[in-house]
Parts: structure tokens; sequence; C-alpha cells
């Protein structure tokens, strides 16, 4: 069991914070979006985990392009 819980940490840690930071976005809690990304993969056969691929690669380019600032004078 501690051997599931590790790799859970593990996915957790490394997954890109994608169900994470959209969950932010809409106002609900990550659980909730995780559990909606786990059914429709069974529902479409692994079609939603090419979206959350996507979803990670897109926030990452967003990330890079947009910074935040703390100040005006960080130019």
């Amino acid at each position: 069991m501690n051997f599931i819980h590790s790799i859970r940490h593990f996915f957790e840690i490394r997954g890109f914070d994608v169900s994470a930071r959209f969950a932010d976005r809409l106002g609900i809690r990550a659980s909730n979006v995780r559990l909606f990304f786990i059914y429709i993969s069974f529902v479409t056969v692994g079609l939603s985990f090419g979206i959350y691929l996507t979803l990670a690669f897109l926030l990452k380019l967003k990330d890079m392009i947009y910074t935040k600032r703390t100040s005006v004078f960080d130019l």
C-alpha cells in the first residue's frame, strides 16, 4: 500500500498541475477535476488523456510567455 501512495505522490507532484490550475480557474476542487478526467478517459478510451497533455503543454507555454511581475519596475 505504501508503494501505491508513493506512485500517487510522484504523479501529484509532477503532474503539470493541470487539474489544479483548471480547478482554480473554474472555482471547484482539484479532486473533482481529476475524477472528471478519470471518468471521461474510461468512456472515451483514453482520449481525455490526450486532452490533459494538450492542456499541460498549453499551460507550460503560457507560463513561458506570460510571467508575473511584482512591480512596474521589473521590466
